[in-house]
């Protein structure tokens, strides 16, 4: 292959060019490869800003992921290639985006999964891309990956191919991977598109768009699209074959030439038409996946909503639950100017009480607010905090190591009750892992239930401020991820009477649909061991209304843990199907997270029982996905994101019993011997 160009690089490029061949090389000699050249470290130094131990993670994953789809030898007379590359489905336009990046275009209609394989289609994109990042303008400016799915029907699509296409882009390959534009996603897209958010997270989140024909011009010039997407760029992909068979042969081929005419046009609107250019540019930083509900393309959306709708509706069990009505009127900045008597349900209620007033509990003293999320549109329910993001990045990922069933059993019952003490110990030991800043400020220190759990900065719930009162956007709350999923809970205090306001309008900012309650009740339960309850948060200034759900699990006694493992268990999976149903429920108009939005969990302090929950959740969900569990790390990243969460050995103890419960509850694990486990008694929170 032609060496690239490696001029016009600074002296400290230089210098990271040679670091980096020194360190690549010398373990390619370890491995009997040859050395790499010098236009080769230049391409993943490039992709990676010249961070030198990004650049080596990036060179080591595409030789990992080469291997793995026995892509080392790419032999482009291959008749099978040459026929794939004919199709066309595949090709890098002649133009560039606005800033100079390269566009690859993937035509879905013209992709058959049935008549070729996902080592032939990932080959022939390789092959390309390969030619396309000869250019060191391509280097240094990147790749736009469009992805068209115009007219394309379900069997063209295939879901672990693009998968490992969008692995391989963000984290596989040394080019820099500007934006990912989904183009008229059909109906049948969304399931498969919310599953491949799981998969692809990190950076790339903020990368990936689902845009209609006639948005793509707000991401890449008309003069760089080719007629099929609204432009008017000719029909290159033959010249472009050729310019791919030159790179390979090591023949003088001027690949920036191929580039030229869209080079040209750029320089022409960067100069004729300043304030279009920037409108553009602004407007592509901002157009994420909202923009599949754009009124542009309502008539799709409309269609799919009505399609999912019909497939996801679900009915609650009136016989299960009981209603309440919590009504917040505000004042003003809040979300009523009329004056009325605000009314809301305390939170930490009685389970049965239908309707309770609590005077003046969301008073609001100002006339101006920053809440834009209570001026919604009646009857609408706004997109999720997290839409934004495209691909959840939550600190609880599928990993290596941990521990399968038996092991998990055979670890408890040789540590006994007294080692396990001892495994938490080391947990409490380690200092927390963030600040308190806001929660230690004078004016907030009166919303904390207890002194001493504070809130960390980094992870806290921010509310909607209010001009002239700094403590408004304060709760004693944590966002807290679940298993593969960016912020799935909310961990907080039980909410004082001078904080019911606030806990009601985090309910509403954060989209919340399901609270978990895990302190006793005082009043007749549905359950043995826990309630359920349907409230009504009705906003008085949109007259909207939402219907949340509210669980307390009302047999975990003030001190201790529960008795019963599976009376917890049967609690977690009837959370569990709350917030499916409500996330059913809400159809199209959530469009975050497959599993919904966040889950409230509260105790007292909102740090034992709450933390025992959220662990067990997270485990059981790894559990299930891999097979392998790690409740000590577990614990660690819940600590690290809600400071002492599992307050108590005992609730250390009691995850894994549930963990263990669970098992032999589904069949797969045999019953446990206890004998000479040490049972002894503990303090919850």
């Amino acid at each position: 292959m032609r060496m690239a160009d490696c001029g016009g690089l600074s002296v400290e490029e230089e210098r990271e060019v040679n670091s980096f061949l020194e360190r690549v090389n010398k373990l390619r000699e370890e491995e009997n490869k040859d050395a790499i050249p010098k236009n080769t470290a230049v391409k993943f130094l490039m992709a990676r800003k010249f961070d030198k131990q990004r650049a080596l993670e990036l060179y080591l994953n595409h030789e990992s992921t080469r291997r793995r789809e026995s892509l080392v030898n790419i032999y482009p007379l291959d008749d099978y290639l040459k026929q794939e590359l004919n199709t066309e489905k595949l090709t890098i336009l002649p133009g560039r985006d606005r800033h100079g990046a390269a566009i690859a275009l993937f035509t879905a209609r013209l992709h058959t999964p049935a008549c070729t394989s996902q080592q032939l289609v990932l080959k022939g994109l390789i092959y390309q891309l390969d030619a396309a990042l000869e250019s060191l303008e391509t280097q240094r400016h990147g790749l736009v990956f469009i992805y068209d799915m115009t007219e394309s029907k379900y069997n063209n699509f295939d879901y672990e191919l693009s998968k490992k296409i969008l692995n391989m882009l963000k984290g596989g390959y040394p080019a820099r991977l500007k934006k990912v534009l989904i183009v008229t996603a059909p109906l049948w897209f969304k399931a498969p598109f919310k599953i491949l958010r799981l998969f692809v997270r990190e950076k790339l989140r903020d990368r990936v768009y689902t845009v209609s024909l006639g948005q793509l011009t707000q991401h890449i010039p008309k003069e760089s699209l080719p007629r099929q997407l609204g432009g008017n760029a000719p029909d290159t992909h033959g010249s472009w074959l050729q310019v791919c068979a030159n790179v390979c042969a090591n023949q003088n081929a001027d690949i920036d030439s191929y580039f030229m005419t869209s080079k040209r046009s750029v320089e022409r609107n960067s100069r004729g038409s300043v304030s279009r250019r920037s409108l553009s540019s602004d407007m592509s930083d901002t157009l994420l996946i909202s923009d599949i509900d754009s009124e542009e393309s309502k008539e799709t959306i409309n269609e799919k909503h009505n399609c999912e709708d019909k497939e996801k509706e679900v009915q609650m069990n009136g016989d299960e639950t009981a209603e309440k009505e919590v009504t917040v009127e505000k004042e003003d900045s809040c979300v009523n100017n009329t004056g009325k008597r605000r009314r809301e349900s305390d939170p930490i209620m009685e389970a049965g009480s239908v309707k309770k007033t609590v005077d003046s509990a969301m008073d609001c003293n100002n006339s101006e607010t920053n809440d834009q999320n209570l001026e919604i549109p009646k009857k609408k329910r706004p997109l999720s905090a997290s839409s934004n993001n495209m691909f959840e990045d939550s600190v609880h990922r599928p990993e290596t190591g941990g521990l399968n069933l038996d092991e998990l059993a055979e670890h408890c019952r040789n540590l006994k009750r007294k080692g396990m003490y001892q495994e938490y110990a080391l947990i409490k030991l380690e200092p927390p892992a963030g600040t308190f800043t806001v929660s230690k400020a004078k004016y907030n220190l009166p919303k904390n239930r207890y002194s001493d759990v504070l809130c960390f900065d980094h992870s806290r719930v921010h509310l909607p401020g209010r001009d002239g009162d700094p403590s408004s956007d304060y709760i004693n709350a944590n966002y807290m991820d679940g298993y593969m999923q960016k912020q799935a809970y909310i961990s907080t205090q039980g909410p004082l009477p001078k904080t019911f306001g606030d806990f009601w309008r985090m309910v509403w900012h954060s989209q919340v649909m399901v609270v978990v309650m895990t302190t006793k009740g005082r009043e007749g339960e549905q359950h043995q061991d826990y309630t359920v309850t349907g409230l009504f948060l009705h906003n008085t200034k949109t007259d909207e209304s939402r219907h949340l759900t509210h669980l307390q699990f009302t047999s975990w006694p003030d001190y201790g843990v529960p008795s019963s493992a599976a009376a917890f268990l049967d609690f977690l999976h009837r959370v569990r199907s709350c917030q499916a149903d409500a996330t059913a429920r809400l159809g199209n108009a959530w469009q975050g997270h497959p599993l919904g939005p966040p889950i409230v969990v509260h105790c007292s302090a909102g740090i034992g029982r709450t933390g025992t929950f959220m662990t067990i959740d997270i485990c059981l969900r790894k559990l299930e996905d891999t097979g392998r569990v790690d409740v000590q790390e577990t614990v660690r990243r819940i600590r690290s994101q809600r400071a002492f969460s599992i307050q108590m050995p005992d609730q250390y103890v009691f995850c894994h019993l549930g963990l263990i419960e669970h098992a032999m509850r589904q069949g797969k694990l045999q019953d446990v011997d206890w004998t000479g486990f040490d049972e002894s008694d503990s303090e919850s929170d």
